[in-house]
C-alpha cells in the first residue's frame, strides 16, 4: 500500500501584476518522503512555500494539506503543518526554551505536554545546554536548528523548510540533515527549497524550477542517467586556455569548471576524445587528463537551463 498524500498542488499560479511568480505547479508529497525544490533565485521557490503554508492566496488552482483545502480550510490547514522560513524568523530575546513554549501556545498545545515536548526537541536538537540562552545569541547553525524545532512543536504531519541551510557552515548542514532524517523515520512529508545541489541528491524526488516552471521531476539517480554517457572530465593548464578550445570542438555544447577541472557536456563522446588531445597540444597547453565522467545533478541543470533559454533547442557555442 503506497503512503499517503499529505501535500498536493493541482495547477498552482501565483501572479503578481504580470508576473507568473508559480506557473502551472503540479505535486505530490507522500508521508515519509522528502522532495526538493531546486532552482536558482527567482525560480518561485519561496513564493511557493509561502502559498503552501497558507501565507500568501492562490491565484489559480488547488492546495491540499492533510486532507483540507487552502485557502477554504486554512486554519485546520496549518494545525498540520510546521514551516521554516528562509530567514531567521524567532524572538531573539527571549531564551531558547521560551522560544518553544511561545510556539507551544499559539498551535494550543498543553501545558504539560507543551513542556514534555520542549524537553524532548531540546534533546532532538542538540540545544539542551542553550537552553536558557537568547535566540539572537545564537550562531546560525543553532538558530536554524532551533527554528526547525519550533516548528516540530505542535508535531505536524507537514513539514516546509524554505532554504533551511542557508548561510551555515558545512558541518552545521550536516547536523542539519541527520535530525531530517530522523523525522522521515517518523512519517512526516517534507518539502524543502535549496540551491544547493549536494543537498539535492539527498531528496527522494528533484523537482528542477526556473521562473515558476517545472523543467523536470525525478530521483537524483534517474535525473543523472539521462546525462550518462554525455559528460567529459577534462583537466588541463592553462583552465581558461583549455576551456576556449573544448568549446571549438563540434561536438561539445557547453564546458563549465568544477574547481580545477572542466566538465564537457557532449553530444557524442568518441569525437572530443579523439581530437581534444591534438588540439590542445597545438595550443600549447598541458593536458592532465580526458575522460568520461558521471554526471552530477549540477550538470543537469545547467543543461536544463540552457535548454529552456534556448527555446528547448540544444545549446550551440
Amino acid at each position: 500500500m503506497e503512503p499517503q498524500v499529505l501535500l498536493e498542488t493541482e495547477g498552482l499560479v501565483k501572479t503578481f501584476g504580470p508576473l507568473r511568480a508559480v506557473d502551472g505547479l503540479n505535486l505530490q508529497v507522500r508521508a515519509g518522503e522528502v522532495v526538493g525544490l531546486v532552482g536558482p533565485d527567482g525560480a518561485g521557490k519561496t513564493t511557493t512555500m509561502r502559498l503552501l503554508c497558507g501565507a500568501l492566496k492562490p491565484t489559480e488552482g488547488k492546495i491540499r494539506v492533510a486532507g483540507y483545502e487552502l485557502p477554504q480550510q486554512a486554519e485546520r490547514a496549518r494545525e498540520h503543518i510546521g514551516y521554516l522560513a528562509q530567514r531567521f524568523s524567532l524572538y531573539g530575546d527571549l531564551t531558547v526554551t521560551e522560544n518553544l513554549d511561545f510556539f507551544g501556545e499559539v498551535f494550543e498545545v498543553p501545558a504539560a505536554e507543551r513542556r514534555a515536548r520542549s524537553q524532548e526537541l531540546l534533546a532532538f536538537a542538540g540545544l539542551a545546554e542553550f537552553a536558557d540562552r537568547p535566540a539572537a545569541a545564537l550562531s546560525g547553525g543553532m538558530q536554524k536548528k532551533l527554528g526547525l524545532a519550533t516548528a516540530l512543536v505542535h508535531r505536524p504531519e507537514v513539514l516546509l523548510l524554505d532554504e533551511p541551510t542557508g548561510g551555515v557552515d558545512p558541518v552545521a548542514r550536516q547536523e542539519f540533515w541527520h535530525l531530517l532524517i530522523g523525522l522521515l523515520r517518523a512519517g512526516s512529508a517534507v518539502l524543502v527549497s535549496t540551491p544547493y545541489m549536494d543537498e539535492a541528491m539527498r531528496f527522494n524526488r528533484v523537482v528542477f524550477m526556473n521562473r515558476g516552471r517545472v523543467l523536470v521531476e525525478g530521483t537524483p539517480r534517474d535525473l543523472i542517467e539521462r546525462l550518462a554517457g554525455y559528460v567529459l572530465e577534462l583537466a588541463a593548464e592553462p583552465q581558461i586556455a583549455a576551456q576556449r578550445v573544448a568549446l571549438a570542438d563540434p561536438d561539445v555544447d557547453d564546458v563549465h569548471a568544477f574547481g580545477d577541472r572542466l566538465h564537457l557536456r557532449v553530444r557524442a563522446a568518441e569525437g572530443p576524445l579523439a581530437r581534444l588531445p591534438a588540439a590542445l597540444a597545438l595550443a600549447g597547453i598541458n593536458l592532465i587528463h580526458l575522460q568520461p565522467t558521471s554526471p552530477t545533478l549540477e550538470d543537469v541543470f545547467i543543461q536544463l537551463l540552457q535548454k529552456e533559454d534556448h527555446g528547448g533547442q540544444p545549446t550551440g557555442h
